[in-house]
């Protein structure tokens, strides 16, 4: 006999499905068929009924947990919260080995709060599940992977590294897990980064890490440039073009007629990449281009940045509750020319809507400081002085060039500026400061600050404080090194405007190596305060030299590790050459590079032209993706050598020395980038 799932009359169960539930004739499979039927049909409220029926008739059915864990799933989708948490424990009781239910119950959890309870399920199950088979094992790795992923959103870095650790060690062909382990630790300064483990080798830990972690751990630019490659291959992949035609580009050169372009991004907000970009927009030339901006952020209701830049764009579109196709289809739509990722890899990018190349021409720019390595991304925008003519073979994009790759808000409010005592510094201490993120403190730049301290007693080093474990194991890290404790000062964090007023009070800025200051860099000249770096060969390497230069001050550049501590040193004991540096600062601060923003909207729409014309007349560029597996291979074995700065000359040579071992192996095709025809 066949159950009609659904009844016509009243959009109920029908009385047969319900009456063969409470005289137990009715088996799972069917049970399971007419609950998926009623569900596709939108009522969810009859598939529950049934579920809670057949539960309540069927108590001793050996699959009864099942039966209890897809009433849970469906009263979760109807907002029963409660009635899902209880069912879910239902389904825990009737089989205590019901890996989906410990794991379900505690996402319902989270959602509801109970964060506790929440880590509580997973780690019962992770416990039970140690010893147990293939299908055991994935579900334990998924646990520990949300019980990292929840104790990191509260803030206890320690458990969750550690927790995501026994992910990573569990699993480590998982790679997710591996990745965020190994950004908390870099977070948490805790070094050596990859730390050695009997479960997983050095190069399975490489393998994990993402482009922009690769940023703060090695100066590597070829294989930052492969690192990208293959994340993109993984992360983004071969999206199903079916729907999704190459576009051609519009004739519009010389027409009169506006150049449609779309910034892409969840930090248009404030947001470092917010505050950078908020007076560009403001600035560009609606007569020659015709902006669209595209939100893929979590939603805000209180954002001035954010309030200032839908203000002045032709169109906002909030795009976070759409898919990566639907996002595209609605690019599509708006009929954009130039489509700007304005993310990247970083944090909440949805790379994948490039995928589909909803516009003509694709083009990287302030949001990512590398090359995105994807076979979609024809430009990338940056500066003569990040990316020099001899480093193109590094980015896969063709490069365009702006005279500084640092836009900022000259409009941005700025608090009055504290005292010092204000902000816990002594009066008169020389006070170095570096208000980098902690994931860009390495133990080599660490060590260099601490010759820096012992060599001018009575100095201060002023840093932003991550999470209070991290502090302390700064703390606890310079007193091995002879220095004090109390010579680290941890600014807390302030509202931007507070944050910008404060830096000025120090006296030399201290960049971090190989991942230096952006937007820092930038707020600190804004302060007045004058920035010393050591510029690298990546693109996050050379970002805040390139600032540096901008703001007219280049003799605070550095050549090597060495001289970079033997200045800072001989900064503190001739602060009259100090002083100079910051009246140069002062002087040059309203006409210098840095600050002019309305040449660096019409250089930009200088260039949208460019990329428009080329596209018209067929001479956009392809990426070039050549060779890229094989640099990594080659890319992995020279990053685990650890060497941290060496020059130009050097690091090629490591690498064609390698490449040539490869090839008299098997012969490996020549590329524009290391491996070259001999004579080009």
């Amino acid at each position: 006999m066949t159950v009609s799932p659904v009844s016509s009359s009243n959009d109920l169960v029908a009385p047969s499905a319900l009456d063969l539930a409470r005289h137990q004739r009715l088996s799972l499979l069917d049970l399971m068929s007419i609950a998926e039927a009623l569900n596709a049909a939108g009522q969810q409220a009859a598939a529950a009924e049934l579920y809670k029926t057949w539960a309540a008739f069927n108590d001793g059915n050996p699959v009864i947990h099942m039966a209890y864990f897809n009433y849970a799933v469906t009263l979760n989708k109807l907002g029963d919260r409660a009635g899902a948490i209880q069912a879910f424990r239902a389904s825990i009781k009737a089989d205590p080995d019901f890996a989906p239910a410990y794991i379900n119950l505690g996402r319902v959890l989270e959602d509801a709060g109970m964060i506790g309870h929440a880590v509580e399920q997973w780690s019962r199950y992770a416990q039970a599940a140690k010893n147990v088979d293939a299908e055991a094992v994935g579900n334990r790795h998924m646990a520990l992977q949300n019980i990292g992923r929840v104790l990191e959103g509260t803030d206890r870095l320690d458990e969750a590294e550690s927790t995501l650790r026994q992910a990573f060690e569990l699993r480590p062909d998982a790679l997710e897990s591996g990745q965020h382990w190994i950004s908390l630790r870099q977070r948490q300064c805790k070094w050596p980064v990859l730390e050695p483990s009997t479960y997983v080798p050095a190069r399975k830990m490489l393998d994990a890490m993402s482009s922009l972690t690769l940023s703060c751990y090695a100066d590597d630019p070829m294989f930052q440039l492969a690192k990208a490659y293959r994340y993109s291959k993984t992360l983004v992949g071969r999206p199903d073009l079916t729907r999704f035609p190459r576009r051609k580009p519009k004739q519009k050169s010389g027409t009169g007629q506006r150049l449609r372009i779309g910034y892409l991004s969840s930090d248009l907000r404030d947001h470092a990449v917010g505050f950078a970009l908020c007076e560009v927009l403001e600035l560009h030339d609606k007569s020659s281009v015709e902006v669209f901006a595209y939100y893929c952020g979590q939603i805000r209701t209180t954002d001035s940045t954010q309030a200032r830049m839908k203000a002045v764009v032709d169109t906002w579109r909030d795009i976070q509750d759409l898919d990566d196709a639907a996002a595209a289809s609605l690019i599509i739509s708006d009929e954009i020319d130039i489509l700007i990722d304005v993310n990247g890899y970083t944090k909440d990018a949805r790379a994948k809507i490039f995928s589909y190349r909803p516009a003509p021409v694709i083009v990287s720019f302030c949001g990512y400081p590398g090359s995105m390595g994807s076979p979609f991304h024809q430009y990338l925008i940056s500066d003569g002085y990040m990316i020099p003519p001899e480093n193109e073979i590094y980015f896969s994009e063709k490069v365009l060039r702006i005279a500084c790759d640092q836009p900022l808000d000259r409009k941005r409010p700025i608090a009055a500026r504290p005292s010092r005592a204000d902000v816990g510094l002594p009066d008169d201490a020389f006070v170095y400061a570096s208000f980098n993120g902690m994931q860009k403190i390495t133990e080599t730049c660490f060590a260099r600050w601490m010759t820096i301290l012992s060599e001018t007693p009575g100095s201060l080093l002023w840093l932003l404080a991550g999470d209070e474990s991290a502090n302390q194991r700064l703390r606890e890290l310079a007193e091995q090194r002879g220095i004090s404790a109390d010579r680290l000062i941890f600014a807390p964090k302030v509202p931007n405007p507070h944050h910008i007023a404060r830096i000025g009070v120090a006296d030399l800025f201290l960049d971090t190596f190989p991942y230096g200051a952006h937007s820092t860099a930038s707020d600190a000249i804004t302060s007045g305060l004058p920035v010393l770096t050591m510029p690298g060969k990546t693109f996050a390497a050379r970002f805040c030299a390139s600032i540096v230069k901008a703001a007219g001050v280049p003799e605070m550049i550095c050549s090597s590790p060495e001289d970079y501590v033997a200045r800072a040193i001989a900064f503190e004991r001739d602060r009259k050459s100090l002083l100079a540096v910051r009246e140069s600062i002062a002087r040059q601060r309203d006409t210098c590079v840095l600050r002019d923003i309305p040449a660096l909207a019409r250089r930009l729409e200088e260039l949208f032209w460019q990329m428009q014309g080329e596209c018209e007349r067929g001479e956009t560029p392809v990426p070039d993706l050549t060779n890229l597996d094989l640099y990594y291979e080659v890319g992995a074995e020279a990053v685990l050598e650890n060497i941290e700065f060496e020059d130009e000359q050097s690091y090629r040579n490591r690498y064609l020395k390698k490449l040539a071992q490869l090839h008299d192996y098997a012969p490996i095709p020549y590329d524009r980038r290391l491996w070259q025809k001999p004579g080009n």
